[in-house]
């Protein structure tokens, strides 16, 4: 059907509102992006804004789901170039392009990674900004359950498991994932993201800066000390893509 001249004009206004959020969000930081700071870049009172968002918080929400719907396009992206079964391409790309859009979007990834702004943190009800990040993350699980099913690898034994952490580890994969998978494929695949994200976090936010004014051979060296962990070759950047 053809959208009214009303509902085009509301879809661009939130648009805008959007970008000058995101505008605020890159030149001043998290903190700064209030009602009344978009409303007085937009030309707008701070009470109008409420036409097209129900709270600020909602408001933030909105700006984090559309900034993982933009990560998770740059990842996909970068994958698409890749053949289909190349899976030690596809871990280095993803992680590399990870990398490489974070450095260049630091506040977006403190939007999303750092310390969550009050009411911006994880949470059982499932909204725009969840279903985005829900989204973002199946592009790092797909690849494993990709990998997998193609190639599978060593995984610890569930019984030589910490009890403490095979308990949970059951209840993320039968209640948030739902997929049928060994608790050793689980337990890989958040080793690596904690390492991953771990590695990336501790550059964005300046934290390696006391020891790595390039902290680049770091990165690669623990991407060839996973790969060999997931049966996976390790290239050098300009040979996995």
């Amino acid at each position: 059907m053809t959208k009214s001249r009303r509902d085009r004009l509301r879809e661009a206004t939130m648009l805008e509102i959007g970008q000058t959020a995101r505008r605020i969000l890159v030149e001043e930081g998290p903190e700064a992006v209030t009602l009344r700071a978009i409303a007085r870049e937009m030309g707008m009172t701070a009470p109008a804004l409420y036409r097209y968002f129900d709270s600020h918080r909602e408001l933030l929400r909105h700006l984090v789901g559309d900034v993982f719907n933009e990560l998770t396009e740059y990842l996909h992206r970068d994958l698409k170039r890749l053949p289909k079964g190349d899976m030690s391409g596809k871990f280095l790309v993803a992680s590399r392009s990870f990398r490489r859009w974070s450095l260049d979007h630091r506040r977006e990834y403190a939007l999303l990674f750092g310390a969550p702004l009050p009411g911006l943190g994880h949470q059982e009800q499932i909204d725009f900004a969840e279903e985005c990040a829900q989204r973002f993350g199946l592009t790092f699980l797909t690849l494993f359950l990709e990998l997998w099913n193609m190639f599978p690898f060593p995984v610890t034994p569930e019984d030589e498991m910490i009890p403490e952490l095979r308990e949970q580890l059951r209840r993320y994969r039968d209640e948030a994932l739902g997929v049928d998978l060994p608790l050793g494929v689980i337990q890989a695949f958040l080793q690596c993201w904690v390492r991953l994200q771990g590695a990336v976090s501790l550059e964005v936010f300046g934290h390696l800066e006391f020891a790595l004014s390039d902290a680049e051979p770091m990165f690669e060296l623990m991407l060839a000390e996973l790969t060999p962990k997931l049966g996976l070759d390790y290239r050098p950047p300009g040979q996995s893509a």
